[in-house]
């Protein structure tokens, strides 16, 4: 970046006039034709980074793509036996273009494509793109997720959440990182993901009715954190994204850099977040401030006949929890849930973050390789690291605030070797071996008997997918099997302490069936099933003690059994004339041998303090539920998006509602776009909603406090580019929760203590170069 930029970003950012621009209403059209033969290239890939939309061309090469605003645009394209074409176009009024592949002399005729999700693939799947996920870069992974139907989040308070997916979460949700599944210690509900959202340039949640081709505990749902294809271009490109936030007074700056070079094409983002106290409508949450910081480089390399990369991150963070939630004895306990103002509330903000708190960092190291071979056969080689460690400081008495109550720290190397084989266009085989290793130590110096035990893990998979289409049928099976044996390390509950060694080993399978029809070109059908066995995790297992990011305190079970579940999933997805969309979905989940944690009515005093307590038991559970999104073109430059979910779970066994299933939620915004000038495009003006309906599907013998009352909160977001040259910059001003709201959250673990958030106004600054 040099200094004209910078001086123009400067310059930018502290101007006040504002134009408005014109509706993103334009059609981009054209062939993809190979560029020896001029004939079309039939099935294309075609992706438009700035949108994140994409398409297939047809059988003659020809395709389109609607709703797009004028000025320039990145395309890549792509297609079995080409070169990948990455270039700049500028779109205008029904532009009309050409593309010309070339063939690509590394690869054999024959040679297909590997991806992480194959087109053919019958999985429900929905996805935020990179522009999406750099406007909400101050949030975390779970909050981002939530625009997504059918996703909620189980929060901690105001800076700690994960993320909820048809009622489920937890390990029962993988996190699929670059490929490789997100390892840690996942199993604790106030332990958010260790990723940066703004790393990425895409998120997935595939919904689907099993995750055979992943080694996780997933029942049925996967959160994938893509990378998507680095630049062909030889100069620099990138972006600068800054965000301000008034609650809290957080600031946010990330940065993305990458080029195409003679010995490789490489991509670099780094981030730092930081925040103070937050506010709810009438009060400060006193020690609720995040410290967050984030780098990952990436470089690809193609030699010969093979593909390959090495993928490096790293993630800090500093959370405080709030100082409320942790009391010195039942009677303040007592008090502390009648509250209207949470204990230790301070009348002053603060950046300090003070016990309780939370210190994490994460490092993953990644390699892949793809061979591409002769008889459309493709050979994928990854390797997956991790380094995880968690220390945990809770109010102590003595002087020790500052000695952690929990230090673990964890190891995890994860192997793929899996094997594709296209026998035509309609047929296509997957095949993998998988394995896993997790080495789980608690560090000594804590003063303190550990959560959960030290623990090896050692996890052999295999699996095998097969994927076939029939006319207008999109067809997939798959299956896999798990051995994963244990080596525990487990002090005893009872005195005299001693250490027992256990080992535990678990046969786990997993089968699905898909099929997909298309109705009509604007009409498909989609129904998918799936059985899998889940074996309970350590802290299912074996926890005892304080968990301190939930304010409580936790008891596992050692007699727990494997889940065993069964889910189905029906879709539907309709357009009409580029007018009207519906993405609807149902699904029905049954889970014998449901493990989840039950509050008791006892609240327990131990030296750091009065917490309740909470049961890991097991019972027979269904979820039912419906997803819908609606996308309305009212007019030519006003669209309406709305989306519910809804999901009902039911105890089999003791015939009453499941504990911490999300209740009804409603979300709609209505969006106008205004005409261009000469300066200004792609603006807008933007109001949204969200209503959550009052949990009613609740047993208040389940819990310490009956469900809060529903709640509708509103937002207001106006945003603009500017042009100069080749680079553009985005200027937005966000407000969530617009009239300050006071309400609370029944996926809250700290809604006994505290209000949500009151008003939060953003402003933001994207530089793209």
């Amino acid at each position: 970046m040099n200094f004209r930029r910078f001086f123009l970003l400067i310059l930018v950012v502290n101007s006040t006039s504002l134009t408005f621009g014109q509706a993103c209403t334009e059609r981009l059209h054209g062939h993809v034709v190979d560029a020896t033969t001029k004939t079309g290239v039939p099935y294309a890939t075609i992706y438009m980074e700035e949108s994140g939309q994409g398409t297939t061309t047809d059988e003659s090469g020809y395709f389109e793509l609607h709703h797009h605003c004028e000025g320039l645009h990145h395309i890549r394209i792509e297609s079995l036996n080409y070169t990948a074409l990455s270039t700049e176009i500028l779109v205008q009024k029904d532009s009309l273009y050409h593309f010309y592949l070339n063939g690509d002399p590394t690869v054999l005729k024959e040679v297909i494509v590997m991806s992480d999700r194959s087109e053919r693939s019958t999985q429900e799947e929905q996805s935020i793109d990179e522009m999406t996920i750099l406007k909400e870069g101050n949030k975390n992974l779970s909050d981002v997720l939530a625009s997504i139907s059918g996703v909620s989040t189980l929060k901690n308070g105001a800076g700690i959440s994960k993320p909820i997916v048809h009622g489920l979460y937890g390990n029962r949700v993988a996190i699929l990182n670059n490929g490789i599944a997100q390892t840690g210690q996942q199993w604790g509900n106030d332990h958010a993901p260790e990723i940066d959202p703004t790393a990425a340039n895409r998120l997935s949640v595939i919904k689907g009715a099993a995750s055979v081709a992943y080694q996780t505990d997933a029942l049925g749902s996967v959160v994938l954190v893509e990378s998507g294809a680095i630049t062909e271009h030889e100069h620099i490109m990138g972006n600068v994204n800054y965000i301000f936030e008034t609650n809290g007074l957080g600031h946010t700056l990330s940065t993305t850099l990458e080029k195409k070079d003679s010995w490789a094409s490489w991509r670099v983002n780094a981030s730092l977040k930081a925040n103070g106290d937050r506010h709810a409508p009438n009060y400060f949450l006193t020690n609720t401030g995040k410290r967050e910081g984030h780098f990952s480089a990436d470089i690809r390399k193609k030699i010969g006949k093979g593909q390959h990369q090495l993928y490096y991150s790293f993630f800090a963070a500093e959370i405080g929890v709030l100082r409320g939630a942790h009391v010195g004895n039942q009677t303040d306990l007592a008090l502390a849930l009648d509250r209207e103002v949470p204990l230790f509330t301070s009348d002053e903000f603060s950046y300090d973050i003070n016990a309780p708190r939370q210190l994490v960092q994460h490092h993953l190291l990644k390699w892949e390789s793809t061979f591409f071979l002769e008889n459309k056969r493709v050979i994928q080689l990854k390797y997956g690291g991790q380094l995880n460690n968690r220390q945990e400081f809770d109010v102590r008495r003595g002087g020790r605030t500052d000695q952690a109550a929990m230090k673990l720290n964890q190891f995890s190397h994860f192997l793929e070797t899996n094997f594709q084989q296209a026998f035509d266009k309609q047929t296509l085989l997957k095949t993998g071996l998988q394995f896993q290793t997790v080495d789980n130590a608690n560090l000594p110096g804590t003063g303190v008997l550990p959560l959960i035990p030290r623990y090896e893990s050692y996890n052999y998979g295999g699996f095998a997918i097969l994927q076939k289409e029939i006319q207008k049928w999109q067809l997939e099976w798959g299956g896999r099997y798990d051995f994963r044996v244990r080596n525990i390390a487990n002090i005893t509950n009872t005195l005299p302490r001693e250490i027992e060694l256990i080992d535990q080993s678990f046969h786990n399978y997993t089968l699905s069936s898909g099929a997909k029809y298309q109705w009509s070109p604007s009409l498909s059908v989609g129904l998918d099933v799936g059985y899998m066995l889940r074996a309970p995790a350590i802290n299912e297992l074996f926890s005892f003690g304080l968990h301190q990011g939930v304010s409580g305190i936790e008891q596992g079970d050692q007699n727990l059994s494997e889940e065993k579940s069964f889910k189905s999933v029906f879709a539907i997805d309709y357009r009409h004339k580029n007018r009207f969309t519906l993405h609807a979905l149902a699904y029905y989940h049954a889970i014998d041998d449901y493990i989840y944690l039950q509050p008791q009515s006892e609240f327990r005093q131990t030296i750091r303090g009065s917490f309740p307590v909470f049961d890991y038991q097991q019972t027979d559970a269904r979820l039912i539920g419906m997803d819908w999104q609606v996308d309305i073109n009212i007019r030519e430059n006003l669209t309406f998006t709305g989306t519910y979910a809804v999901v009902r779970g039911r105890d089999l066994t003791n015939k009453s509602p499941l504990i911490f299933v999300p209740a009804d939620n409603l979300q709609a915004s209505l969006q106008y776009q205004f005409n261009n000038t000469n300066r200004f495009s792609n603006t807008f003006l933007s109001v949204s909603t969200q209503h959550v309906w009052e949990q009613t599907r609740f047993d208040i013998t389940q819990d310490y406090a009956a469900a809060p009352a529903g709640y509708t909160l509103f937002g207001l977001a106006l945003e603009t580019t500017i042009r100069f040259g080749e680079d553009e910059i985005n200027i937005g001003v966000g407000v969530d929760n617009l009239f300050n709201t006071t309400y609370r959250d029944y996926l809250n673990r700290l809604r006994y203590f505290a209000d949500e958030m009151g008003r939060n106004i953003q402003v933001r600054c994207n530089y793209v170069f």
